[in-house]
């Protein structure tokens, strides 16, 4: 930050560096490091300073003077402390800049986190070194040259009866070495058994056979004839992707699209991740849990956004077949999205000119490791923006909608999920999902079928799934202060016909209604219901209503496990699009902070909700019959679980439900979701009026059945010609067609316009508005 008085202040959201993440590993070592402990390093990263600090210091950073106060740098470290065998789970907070220990908490056995990389590859060894997995390959016979390939799985939700230490699962697949390609496809060969690791001790606990029957065949798997080996894959065949395995002769005529920008970016990237666009300006953060986080987003200097991320992923299997009732992913709280980032390369994930952002991580020793290229920004186009033409005139007027996309790709195993922010030269911010990679797959017996998923190639069931994420907003419109925001749920309601107030029925009215509590609601595609975040003092100017921006939540359907199920208690998030919680520090997680093999959720929206919080000042917590007004139990002796009045947090809940098509197979075309935030009275006009309406001199003209006419196949074998130059907000409509060049076949007037004072009266007309001024003058009635 560059303040007056030439004072230059390191920015609190700064990423983190290698010499802050040795620094603070240095000093956990040195305090705990006696009496023969080791360290399993997990996760590093920013300890985020406090909002009340951070709003003080962001305030002052956007005002141009020095803050009062700067926030404490602090790194949080996640680890384990293992002494005789036995893992203890702690964090702890360094402050790097006084060279001290913060705080350290040691978690309970019951909290599990996520897996690393490291644990996940002692899954194969495990597997390899066992003899009750050798026992169990030997029920089957492979091919020649196929050999064994194992993803290693989170063991997802334990049984109501089980009580288990921290467990690992694993698919299993076979590949087929005769391709000589290690990139051979090898979930096309599912195999029918799941083992079990106890990761603490490194050994396989047992392996799950699964069930590889039809629609008639019942839940469990067929009795094991062990002295005879089932022969696998005698009817299979290979699903390759990779393009040099393809038995597919490639596309011809598909000729390059080059995204070019021949005076560079529009953007402005700082070494703090600061990035400027557009009027726009925000920090761009990363975590090894969320992946990218956007930071103070403000729009002309007026903050919009505090903080904005991907929350969390769940991603239940519908199958009931045993184990299949554990298959529940939580990609961000298992195994963190931002740890499975992909290194993205130039001109293939993201097209143009293109920033990178590189992530300091920490290895298993807690030494720093550079993840490169896991962010990219660029520009793209969006279609037209903005266009209106005035036939009367003959005068078109179109802009472009230009966006700036942070993008980063997380692969788990088999999927690759797509996350995106999108910024416009409008106002608005889309967040956007995107899920491709390969369907998660098992065996079924050739020839049948199955109501648990779709057969997508021999012997492959691609079982039925769904993807719910949840994205946290947390708002600052218009004001970094604590009680400026106000969340609002607008409605429109048909109204009856009535003879006095809507007498010919086609009259609609729109509600507001405060979310005043903690709570929770749904889309309603019947009533347009729109969540505006607004600014609770301030007034936009033309229409008198509060500044805000508006989201409309997507009706997607939500979780579909009972009620009562494990999968249901572990992810309370996903059965609603809408969740309003209180602030607090540090609570980033829609399931919960651990879920791990949770059996339910602890800490995530649904305990947010029931703490009572409101948002209203002067709103006591409204303790009636045992409760707090939110349907939550009331808690004297837990401060943290008081409720208390809080700026408001929504949490936008969204899913796909996958039930596999063959068109899935054997690498899936992306699935996309979006949803918008749009400026909703935030501004006095159209933002985007003074986005240049420039001619793209690139285009070309490409004809039509060699038609010479009109343009050519060039000597260069370039198939369009250039026009000449004319802006897009042309007088000229270039066309020759009268019908289309008529005012009237666009419902416009056909001019020209008139002065009032120039219309003519008809004598019958002047007579009667001489009778109706004199019976108005003495109160004259018909009889």
């Amino acid at each position: 930050m560059a303040a007056d008085q030439g004072i230059t202040i390191p920015h609190p959201l700064r990423p983190l560096s290698a010499d802050e993440l040795a620094k603070a590993r240095d000093l956990i070592v040195k305090a705990q490091g006696g009496d023969g402990n080791a360290f399993f390093f997990r996760s590093a990263g920013i300890e985020e300073p406090k909002r009340g600090d951070l709003a003080s210091f962001l305030a002052a950073e956007h005002e141009g003077r020095v803050p009062e106060f700067v926030p404490p740098r602090q790194v949080k470290l996640l680890y384990d402390v293992i002494k005789e065998g036995k893992a203890q789970l702690t964090e702890t907070v360094v402050d790097v800049d006084a060279g001290v220990i913060s705080n350290t908490k040691a978690f309970p056995s019951r909290c599990q986190t996520s897996y690393t990389a490291q644990e996940f590859g002692m899954f194969q060894e495990a597997c390899i070194s066992s003899e009750m997995f050798k026992e169990a390959i030997e029920e089957f016979t492979l091919p020649e040259n196929f050999v064994i390939t194992i993803d290693p799985w989170p063991y997802g939700g334990p049984d109501v009866d089980e009580d288990v230490p921290r467990y690992m699962q694993g698919l299993v697949y076979a590949r087929d070495t005769s391709k000589k390609n290690i990139d051979s496809n090898h979930y096309a060969y599912p195999m029918p058994i799941i083992p079990v690791m106890d990761v603490a001790t490194k050994k396989l606990i047992r392996v799950d056979r699964l069930a590889t029957g039809g629609r008639d065949d019942g839940l469990f798997p067929a009795p094991v004839d062990k002295s005879k080996p089932k022969k696998l894959f005698e009817r299979s065949s290979s699903a390759e992707y990779v393009p040099e395995l393809l038995e597919i002769p490639f596309r011809t005529d598909l000729k390059p699209i080059n995204v070019t920008q021949p005076e560079g970016a529009s953007f402005k990237v700082h070494g703090d991740n600061l990035v400027e666009w557009q009027k726009w300006r925000f920090r761009v953060g990363f975590t090894l849990r969320e992946g990218a986080v956007l930071h103070d987003v403000t729009y002309d200097n007026r903050p919009i956004i505090y903080r904005l991320s991907f929350s969390e992923m769940t991603v239940p299997y519908g199958d009931p077949r045993p184990p299949f009732q554990r298959k529940q992913a939580f990609d961000f709280g298992d195994g963190g999205i931002g740890r499975a980032a992909n290194n993205l390369k130039l001109g293939c994930d993201c097209l143009g000119a293109i920033h990178y952002f590189d992530q300091v991580m920490a290895t298993s020793e807690g030494k720093p490791d550079v993840a490169k290229n896991v962010i990219c920004l660029h520009e793209q186009d969006n279609g037209i923006g903005w266009k209106h033409t005035n036939f009367r005139t003959g005068r078109a007027v179109v802009t472009r909608l230009r966006e700036l996309v942070v993008q980063f790709v997380a692969t788990l195993a088999n999927y690759e999920y797509v996350f995106a922010y999108k910024l416009d030269t409008a106002g608005g911010i889309t967040v956007e999902t995107r899920a491709t990679g390969i369907v998660s797959v098992v065996p079924i017996d050739e020839g049948k079928t199955s109501g648990y998923g779709n057969v997508v190639h021999p012997g492959v069931l691609a079982q039925n799934h769904q993807h719910i994420f949840a994205v946290r907003i947390d708002p600052s419109i218009d004001s970094y202060g604590a009680t400026d925001t106000a969340v609002v749920l607008e409605e429109s309601h048909p109204i009856p016909t009535n003879p006095e107030t809507n007498p010919y029925g086609n009259g609609y009215e729109v509600r507001r209604r405060r979310v005043e509590r903690a709570g929770f609601e749904d889309a309603e595609p019947k009533l347009n219901r729109v969540v505006r975040i607004e600014n609770a003092r301030k007034k936009n100017a033309v229409s008198g209503k509060n500044v805000g921006y508006k989201l409309v939540p997507n009706a997607t359907q939500l979780l579909l496990a009972d009620d009562a199920s494990v999968q249901a208690a572990r992810a309370p998030f996903a059965k609603h699009h809408l969740w309003f919680t209180g602030y607090r520090d540090n609570e980033f997680w829609a399931a919960g902070e651990f879920t791990n093999q949770a059996p339910r959720e602890e800490g995530g929206v649904k305990a947010m909700v029931e703490r009572g919080d409101w948002f209203v000042d002067g709103l006591e917590a409204d303790v009636v019959h045992g409760t707090n007004g939110t349907n939550g139990e009331v808690h004297d002796d837990d401060d943290e679980k008081k409720g208390q009045l809080s700026t408001p947090i929504v949490w936008n809940v969204f899913g796909l439900t996958h039930n596999p098509r063959v068109e899935d197979w054997p690498v899936m075309p992306v699935e996309i979701h979006q949803f918008h935030l749009r400026p909703a009275d935030f501004f006095t006009s159209n933002p985007a009026l003074d986005i240049p309406s420039t001619r793209n001199e690139s285009s070309v003209l490409v004809p039509c059945c060699d038609d010479q006419a009109h343009g050519h196949d060039g000597a260069d074998g370039v198939n369009g010609t250039r026009q000449s130059s004319t802006c897009c907000s042309s007088t000229s409509l270039q066309t020759d067609s009268t019908v289309q060049r008529n005012p009237m076949t666009h419902l416009q007037g056909t001019g020209p316009d008139v002065d009032p004072k120039d219309i003519p009266v008809s004598p019958s007309k002047e007579k009667r508005r001489l009778s109706a001024t004199l019976s108005n003058l003495f109160s004259w009635k018909k009889d």
